[in-house]
C-alpha cells in the first residue's frame, strides 16, 4: 500500500497535540508540508518530523505530492480553506465545528462530492470505547426503551490549552464565531447523534459570563428532543474551573449507563434489579493529563481515504452535528423552541 502523503494546514495546538504526531505515528502517512501563517510555528513543526515548512496555505494546495490535508485553523476558516482543498483535488479532515453557518457547511459538502474526495470532521468522540461499548447496548435493547439523557463537557477554558493563551482566537467572536457551544458543545451533540439518532428540537440557555473580555458564548444549557421523543440537556462550558468533566448518563426503561461519570470506570451499566457491570476501559482523552493518547481520528481518517471508504463522520453527520449548535445559538437569540427538521 502507498503511502498517503499529507499536510496540515494550521500549526497551533490540536495540530501540535493531535494532528501532527498521529499522522506521524500512522505507518501509512508521509507528512510532506505543515503550513502556518506564523513562520516560526511552522518551522518548528517541520524540523521536528523532518518535512518542508510554508505559511501560505494556497502554495500547499499547488503540491501535486499533497493527497491530503488537515485543516487545523480557527473556526471561521475551516470551510473556505476546506472547500479550496477540495477543490484542488485534496481530501480534507476538518476540525470541529465544520463550519459557522449551514451555507458554509453545505458549500463544504457540495465541494466533496464534485470533486469525489473524502471530507471527514475530527469528532473524536464516537471512537472513545466506553462510548462504542454504550452504543452495542443500546442497540442491543438490553437498556429497553430510552427515556432521557444527560450530556456535559466542561472545563477551565481554553486559556492553558490554546497556544495564544488568553489572547487566542477562540475568544474573538469574528474568528470563533462561538465559544464554548462550538468548542465543547459540538462534540456532545455529535456524540448523542451517535447513541440515540437525529434530534428534532433544541431549546437553550447560552450565556457569556466566565471569561471577561469576550463576547462568544462560555456557558450554555441545551434541551433537546430526538427524533423518536427522547427529551435530555446538553451542557458545555468554559467555566469548570476546578478541572474538566465530559460524561454522560442514558436512562431506559431497564437501566441507567454512565459513561466518563466515574474516576475508576469509563462505563458502568445499572440495571433495576440491582445487576451492576462496571467496565475498566481506555480513559477518554483529555487535555490536561498531559498523556499522549491516540483519538483514533487521524487513523480512521488515513484508512478512508487508502481503502476509499466512506468515513464515520462524513460532511452530512459533521453538518447535523452543527445543526445542534446553530439552533441551539438561534433559540437563546429568538427565545423560542428550534426545529431540526
Amino acid at each position: 500500500m502507498s503511502k498517503l502523503k499529507v499536510s496540515i494546514i494550521g500549526c497551533g495546538s490540536i495540530a501540535i497535540n493531535r494532528h501532527i504526531p498521529e499522522f506521524h505515528d500512522n505507518k501509512n502517512v508521509e507528512i510532506v508540508a505543515v503550513c502556518d501563517i506564523v513562520s516560526e510555528r511552522a518551522e518548528k513543526m517541520a524540523e521536528l518530523y523532518d518535512t518542508k515548512a510554508y505559511t501560505d496555505y494556497k502554495e500547499v494546495l499547488k503540491l501535486s505530492e499533497v493527497d491530503a490535508v488537515s485543516v487545523c485553523l480557527p473556526n471561521y476558516l475551516h470551510a473556505p480553506v476546506s472547500i479550496d482543498a477540495l477543490n484542488a483535488g485534496k481530501h480534507v479532515l476538518c476540525e470541529k465545528p465544520m463550519a459557522t453557518s449551514q451555507e458554509e457547511a453545505d458549500e463544504m459538502i457540495a465541494a466533496a462530492k464534485k470533486n469525489d474526495k473524502k471530507l471527514m470532521i475530527a469528532h473524536n468522540q464516537r471512537f472513545v470505547d466506553s462510548h462504542r461499548k454504550a452504543k452495542e447496548i443500546i442497540d442491543s435493547g438490553k437498556l429497553g426503551k430510552i427515556f432521557s439523557f444527560k450530556t456535559t463537557f466542561g472545563h477551565p477554558g481554553p486559556e492553558d490549552w490554546s497556544i495564544d493563551g488568553a489572547s487566542s482566537w477562540f475568544f474573538k467572536k469574528e474568528e470563533a464565531y462561538m465559544g464554548a457551544m462550538g468548542d465543547l458543545g459540538v462534540h456532545k451533540a455529535d456524540l448523542m447523534r451517535y447513541l440515540l439518532g437525529d434530534f428534532s428540537e433544541v431549546g437553550s440557555f447560552i450565556e457569556t459570563n466566565a471569561k471577561e473580555n469576550t463576547d462568544v458564548d462560555d456557558n450554555a444549557v441545551c434541551v433537546l428532543r430526538t427524533e423518536n421523543g427522547v427529551i435530555g440537556t446538553l451542557a458545555a462550558s468554559w467555566a469548570y474551573v476546578t478541572g474538566s468533566y465530559n460524561g454522560t448518563i442514558i436512562y431506559g426503561q431497564e437501566g441507567t449507563l454512565r459513561l466518563e461519570d466515574d474516576p475508576e470506570h469509563s462505563l458502568i451499566e445499572e440495571y433495576k434489579n440491582g445487576h451492576v457491570i462496571k467496565h475498566k476501559l481506555s480513559k477518554i482523552q483529555s487535555n490536561e493529563d498531559g498523556a499522549r493518547t491516540n483519538t483514533h481520528v487521524i487513523d480512521h481518517f488515513v484508512e478512508s481515504v487508502l481503502e476509499n471508504k466512506q468515513p464515520l463522520i462524513d460532511g452530512e453527520e459533521g453538518m447535523k452535528s452543527l445543526q445542534i449548535i446553530l439552533g441551539a445559538i438561534k433559540s437563546q437569540e429568538t427565545k423560542q423552541i428550534i426545529s431540526l427538521k
